[in-house]
Order: C-alpha cells, then structure tokens, then sequence
C-alpha cells in the first residue's frame, strides 16, 4: 500500500472540501490534525489566517442579518468584532513583514460561504460551520505559535489562539 503525503495547506484544503460535501451539516467531521515537520511559513499562515478571518466575518454578517434567534445574532456580532480586531492585528504584523494579508478569501472558504448563504436550515449551518471554522484556525494559530517562522507572527498567533478557544467555548452557548 503506497501512502500518499500532502502539504499541510493541501490536507486542511482537502478536509475542508469533503466537510463541506456533507449533506447534514451538523455532522460535519472535522479535518484531520496534520503534523508538519518544521516551522510553517510567515506567508502561508498568513493567508490562511487572514482568509479564516475573513470568512468568520462574512459569515457573521449574513448570521447577523438573516437569523431570527437573538443568541445566534448575539453570538454573530461576538464574531464580527473579534475577527476584525484579529484581522487588524495581523495585517499590522504582516506589513511589518513585507506581507499583506489578501482581501479576498481562499477558494475553499468562498465555497463555504456560497454553501451557508445557500442553505434551507441557516441558524443549524451556521452554528455547525462556525465550529468547524473556528477548530481549524485553533490548529492552525497552535501550530504556527509553536513552530512558526516568523517571531513577528508567533505572539499574534497565541494570542490569536487564545481567542478562538473562547469563540468555541461561547458557540456551545447558543
């Protein structure tokens, strides 16, 4: 049996899109954790950070406007404004890098987004989405604060970490 190895860009990206095939939502796997040798690239977290962001945001918005249910909307606004603040913080540290976060979200992530606006049972795929979203970037942020290239990137990372661990914690809320 010949394995197969992929980046870790590619496993999250491949995880990504067999979780956003599922047809119910809320029993939405989530992706693997893949350990990388080495440090991650300031480059690579960064447009992964700044696309997770991103969609966090979008995503919240479209919560924020469509949901009847106050706790979601409660919740949705919660993430619009952490996931500003976190996206600030990481443009600031990537300017001082040479690097600028895009303004435009990752193909996978877009699909998500596509998928959410589209579906019949919102608050439900929202609330399984913003679970599968925010373990991603805990990951993530855990992984780049531990071997990260970049000791510019590695304090936002931790403390970025520090944050999704508490958006966690309040989506079992509601």
């Amino acid at each position: 049996m010949r394995l197969l190895r992929l980046s870790r860009g590619a496993a999250v990206a491949l995880a990504l899109l067999v979780a956003g095939c599922a047809t119910r939502p809320e029993r939405v796997v989530p992706p693997p954790v893949v350990v990388q040798p080495g440090p991650l690239s300031a480059a690579d977290y960064l447009a992964q950070a700044a696309s997770l962001d991103l969609i966090e945001v979008q995503a919240s918005r479209l919560a924020f406007n469509r949901s009847q249910n106050a706790r979601v909307r409660g919740y949705a606004r919660m993430m619009i404004d952490g996931h500003t603040g976190m996206a600030a913080q990481l443009s600031f540290a990537g300017r001082r890098l040479g690097l600028l976060p895009s303004a435009a979200l990752l193909p996978r992530h877009q699909s998500m987004l596509d998928g959410l606006a589209a579906s019949p049972d919102f608050d439900r795929a929202y609330r399984s989405q913003q679970g599968e979203l925010h373990r991603v970037a805990l990951r993530l942020h855990s992984d780049y604060a531990a071997r990260g290239d970049s000791p510019t990137l590695r304090p936002v990372a931790a403390s970025a970490m520090s944050i999704e661990r508490q958006h966690l914690k309040m989506l079992q809320g509601i």
